[in-house]
């Protein structure tokens, strides 16, 4: 087995990259070329980019960024954002993009899911999940940037899109979305033992441990994270950073022991 994956999720707006906070109140962090050009230097293995604003007011996809951007990317690149159908994962493909991350348009139609991973191969098909608990603590997914109810049965979707053909699931934490307090790793847990494709935590990382827990106790393959890779402090000056290549191996020593028990 791989070692967990640790990968930047960036979110795009317009033509600048922004942070929220549980999904709202998003803050500009900085040019999209300029912060690749530095994930570069940083050996990133994979980037993930969303664009919120093609996600929320439906406004085309930035292709002409995308295929700039991939001009300097020098990793696999994960495009989300609006995407409707078979025709815009196309375009996106045709950009360079390695892989798409579907979310609204999958809740009244899972057959995309299965269209899709017949079209362009289930490695290059993710799910978004974007997932918030409700009063009751029980779990809801939501579409359209986290407004929409769309499930109260993550573990049950999970293993539907699962089914259809995706290849990856990526587990948004809407609670958690910029707080830098930590994983759900409850969350994390259930769906990632539910299913036996890849699921990626991304919500509240703060720290290198919290990745430790996601990957340890929740069982997650890979771990994804905005804030702690482009803020620095308490005043959260922006700073974009990555943990060096052994301070990851440090992190992730005791995948194979783990990934065996699990196999």
């Amino acid at each position: 087995m791989l070692k967990p994956r640790m990968i930047p999720c960036l979110l795009l707006k317009g033509n600048g990259l922004v942070k929220t906070v549980q999904f709202k109140d998003p803050t500009y962090v900085g040019d999209p070329i300029n912060t690749f050009r530095i994930f570069n230097t940083k050996e990133v293995d994979e980037i993930i980019l969303l664009n919120i604003a093609a996600t929320r007011r439906q406004e085309s996809f930035p292709l002409n960024l995308l295929s700039r951007i991939f001009e300097e990317c020098f990793m696999p690149l994960t495009y989300g954002g609006g995407i409707k159908n078979l025709d815009d994962m196309k375009r996106i493909f045709n950009t360079g993009v390695e892989k798409v991350a579907v979310n609204s348009a999958v809740a009244g139609n899972f057959s995309l899911i299965q269209e899709a991973a017949q079209a362009f191969g289930s490695q290059s098909i993710i799910v978004s999940m974007d997932v918030r608990q409700e009063k009751d603590r029980s779990y809801g997914i939501y579409s359209e940037g986290g407004t929409k109810l769309i499930s109260n049965d993550p573990v049950g979707f999970a293993r539907a899109m699962e089914a259809q053909g995706a290849g990856e699931i990526l587990l948004n934490s809407i609670d958690r979305d910029g707080t830098m307090q930590g994983y759900d790793v409850d969350l994390i847990q259930s769906i990632s033992d539910s299913v036996n494709i890849p699921v990626i935590a991304c919500g509240g990382a703060g720290s290198l441990d919290d990745f430790g827990k996601a990957v340890y106790q929740g069982h997650a393959s890979a771990v994804a994270a905005g804030s702690l890779f482009v803020f620095h402090g308490r005043r959260r000056a922006v700073l974009i950073s990555f943990p060096t290549r052994q301070e990851r191996e440090t992190l992730f020593k005791e995948e194979i022991d783990y990934h065996a028990h699990r196999c």
